[in-house]
């Protein structure tokens, strides 16, 4: 009997892989481990799937040792940096690195000839300002008078510090070209007038010449002190009430807008 389409004829053998296809002989199978790392490569050729899957291995090896590679860099990198240290790094002068402490027994400085009273003036020291012993010459001796007084004090302020002071971190900010005077008509009678505005001073000069002038004759009854700039100044620069309190012994810098109005 004749084969119809799609039939087997008897005494034939499908060929594996190939359905369909009459006397076809099998194909022999492709060895394991043609391609690397034991994958079944394609049969007959040396690109197969195997040799792909080596080189996708490879380029993320290659990829992981890179990023490895970058953070042990980092970390070296970290390791190099500036040490910790306890010692104390000189970053220029600071208020903890000047004691603002003189010598017991010290001797105090003359104001100048025939010097003989001693007083005691603020100075500058770090981020305050703080009390010296000096001495200061005033005529005859007298240190009642307010204007007498003023001007003694404010020599003894421009004075630069001595040697001991100096080492201690004291400084003055006094310009040397400042002038003290008395009240002005319609002034205050404890009133005194500098000859520059008082906007003008750097705050720890100001500051300097309050705390000195205050608890002396230079200062009202109460201990206030009573300052302004020259009269030509007029209603720019009025006068001003101040007091040597903590804040402005330990905060020089607020005697810029410190005071009262007067």
């Amino acid at each position: 009997m004749r084969a119809g389409p799609g039939t087997r004829p008897p005494g034939t053998v499908r060929a594996a892989g190939t359905p369909g296809t009459p006397g076809t002989r099998p194909s022999p199978a492709a060895p394991r481990g043609t391609g690397p790392s034991g994958s079944a490569g394609t049969s007959g050729t040396g690109t197969g799937t195997g040799s792909t899957a080596w080189r996708r291995v490879t380029a993320d090896a290659r990829l992981r040792l890179a990023f490895t590679g970058l953070a042990l860099l980092g970390a070296v990198a970290s390791g190099c940096g500036i040490r910790s240290t306890s010692l104390p790094v000189d970053a220029g002068a600071a208020p903890s690195r000047v004691s603002c402490v003189l010598p017991g027994d010290r001797e105090t400085s003359d104001g100048g000839d025939g010097g003989n009273l001693p007083v005691r003036v603020y100075l500058a020291c770090g981020s305050r300002v703080s009390p010296v012993d000096r001495r200061v010459a005033l005529p005859d001796g007298d240190d009642s008078e307010r204007l007498p007084v003023a001007r003694g004090l404010l020599d003894a302020l421009q004075t630069e510090p001595d040697s001991e002071e100096e080492a201690a971190g004291f400084k003055t900010a006094v310009p040397r070209d400042l002038k003290v005077d008395g009240a002005r008509e319609g002034d205050p009678p404890a009133a005194l007038r500098l000859n520059r505005p008082l906007k003008d001073l750097p705050s720890f000069a100001l500051a300097q010449i309050v705390c000195t002038y205050a608890g002396t004759a230079a200062a009202g009854t109460d201990r206030s002190v009573i300052l302004g700039g020259p009269a030509s100044a007029g209603e720019d620069d009025p006068l001003r009430l101040f007091r040597c309190d903590t804040a402005l012994r330990t905060r020089p810098e607020a005697a810029a807008t410190a005071g009262t109005q007067q």
